[in-house]
């Protein structure tokens, strides 16, 4: 069983999309829920945290798997 709730696969995908990709899904996520962002883009290890800074959202934290960064993102109440 995975360690989230929800996720979204932005693999490829180059900045700002998996921001936007991410903010999409949270708005729709209840309080508390956790968002999985899969990203390739180095940038999505700045770009997200500071989205989540800005917006309330508490990003917990970024693991490796297979080249893949899977961000973990805990949804604002």
């Amino acid at each position: 069983m995975a360690d989230w709730d929800q996720m979204v696969d932005c693999e490829g995908l180059l900045c700002p999309l998996p921001v936007l990709r991410a903010r999409k899904r949270l708005a729709a996520m209840a309080a508390g829920e956790l968002l999985c962002v899969r990203a390739t883009d180095a940038m999505a290890a700045i770009d997200l945290p500071h989205f989540c800074a800005q917006a309330g959202h508490d990003y917990l934290e970024m693991r490796q798997e297979a080249g893949v960064a899977l961000h973990l993102i805990r949804a604002a109440g």
